[in-house]
């Protein structure tokens, strides 16, 4: 682990070390151009002014990557305004566990020390007297063979002979139980854990078993899931505003190439389908036959999929995301300070979505008036200020703060449609959400093997995340899910019906 550890810390001194050099020939640079830029006249003078506001743009972005955090938060200013004062935090105590049983243990006084040290007598227990303490223990996961005996059954006539039913089987014929198929799943699409990692620690706890073992108890679960899996999708769908999103899945069969995880989403679920392309054809097949609102990114693959909905005649329409647009001024606000004020109008947008929240609860009909109220009014404000600004400012197209000025231009219509909607969120943080799942699952075990290896993984990260969304444990729902399917062929069960039980 050591030799691990000191070979990461040796490559990361590398790659800063690149950097910084890289660095420091964009100081050299930005030295030159701006002798330059003083003795120059003319359009002369335009070109070297861009192509400094450039090296600008990428200096700062440099110096994000060797010193700067990740985080979007912006630095609260250190103003002379009274801050409220906080109260102070007790400390904090054990965390309570109501969901762990309680097992008891009485410890006793050992023989030789059940004596006065006062009068040298015996010493007593005190009934119902004891000093209590818990502490949380831990109880090793282990493997069993349960052997089933189907009792046989028999007429004196020996006309008759019946046997009685054994537990439901996942596979015809198979060993393992539908709790270790659904244990299995759990461990790789909720938790992450690769079949490889887990094939390694359940022999050391006694079981030997191999991956490919392991792929087919999930696959066979999957094929029980299939109509639920299906089902969710149109249940999502249901839904008069959706919102879409994709991200890179990797297909590991030694082609190399890259396919894409297209979601959509709603406030109680999410429905995955991975791809072999970003085409608005894959965006088509996601949507179907969707007609409401999609809220999404600037990708025009969403564009391309509404103009073919145009001559279809079926109506669909976008809208986009202040999210994006506030991370491109983000991004440029160091190398650009005017875009600070863009972000403070981005933020008085979500602050007024916050108002309606404090007022009423989330989701009510009053809620709903007081936040299209405060939408066509106060919102309608702020965005008037924000065109005013854009209207007076002038940039560079290809600086930084140029190209998000150019994203907002290019989006506007699409970024004002909340207004008038009260169903359709600021952003679509909700769908990017969605994806964190499956991008932890890509971290860890870094794609899919196979056509097949994608569909399964879709499947479960879909009705999995559903689960974590609408609080539904997701082993229990997917132990439920199955055993009706076993019971009733194409079965569907939905995590919501779980919830509203």
């Amino acid at each position: 682990m050591r030799i691990e550890t000191e070979t990461d810390i040796t490559i990361l001194r590398q790659k800063a070390a690149l950097l910084q050099r890289e660095n420091d020939l964009l100081h050299a640079r930005l030295q030159e151009l701006s002798a330059q830029l003083d003795k120059a006249t003319g359009r002369d003078s335009d070109s070297l002014q861009q192509e400094l506001a450039l090296l600008q743009d990428k200096l700062q972005r440099q110096t994000q990557t060797l010193f700067g955090k990740s985080s979007e938060k912006r630095r609260q200013p250190t103003a002379t305004e009274a801050k409220p004062q906080r109260q102070p935090q007790p400390g904090h105590g054990p965390t309570p566990q109501p969901a762990l049983p309680v097992v008891e243990q009485i410890h006793q006084l050992d023989e030789a020390d059940k004596v006065c040290n006062a009068c040298g007598g015996d010493l007593r227990p005190i009934k119902d007297q004891f000093e209590q303490a818990d502490e949380v223990d831990v109880v090793e996961r282990t493997f069993r063979i349960v052997r089933h005996k189907r009792q046989k059954y028999g007429c004196k006539c020996g006309g008759c002979i019946d046997t009685a039913l054994g537990p439901p089987k996942l596979i015809e014929g198979g060993r393992y139980s539908v709790g270790f198929a659904v244990a299995v799943a759990i461990a790789k699409y909720q938790f992450h854990m690769p079949l490889h990692r887990q094939m390694v620690q359940m022999a050391g706890q006694g079981l030997v078993v191999s991956v490919a073992t392991l792929w087919d108890q999930i696959a066979a679960l999957a094929t029980h899931l299939e109509a639920s899996y299906k089902a969710l999708r149109l249940h999502i769908l249901r839904h008069k505003v959706v919102g879409a999103d994709e991200t890179r899945w990797p297909l590991l069969d030694g082609t190399g190439k890259t396919w894409w995880a297209w979601a959509v989403c709603a406030s109680d679920g999410v429905w995955y389908r991975i791809a072999h392309s970003r085409a608005h054809t894959e965006a088509l097949e996601l949507l179907g036959d969707f007609s409401g609102t999609v809220m999404c990114d600037a990708y025009t693959g969403y564009d391309a999929l509404v103009k073919v909905r145009k001559r279809d005649g079926t109506p669909l329409s976008l809208s986009h995301c202040w999210a994006h647009v506030r991370r491109k001024y983000f991004e440029a606000k160091d190398a650009h300070p005017e875009a600070n004020a863009a972000l403070d109008l981005i933020g008085q947008l979500y602050a007024i979505e916050a108002k309606a929240a404090a007022c009423h609860p989330v989701g009510s009909d009053q809620w709903r008036a007081e936040l299209l109220r405060l939408r066509q009014t106060e919102s309608t404000e702020v965005l008037k200020k924000l065109w005013q600004w854009r209207a007076g400012l002038s940039v560079l197209p290809k600086s930084g703060l140029g190209r998000a000025v150019s994203y907002m231009d290019k989006i506007r219509p699409e970024l004002q449609r909340f207004v008038h909607d009260v169903d359709v969120p600021l952003d679509n943080n909700g769908a990017e959400r969605g994806m964190r799942g499956l991008a932890l699952g890509r971290k860890n075990h870094y794609g899919s093997k196979s056509l097949r290896g994608t569909q399964v993984a879709a499947l479960f990260y879909s009705l999995i995340e559903t689960c974590k969304l609408v609080g539904v444990e997701p082993e229990r729902y997917l132990r439920t899910a199955v055993l009706a399917s076993i019971d009733n062929a194409g079965a569907v069960t939905l995590p919501h019906q779980l919830a509203e039980g």
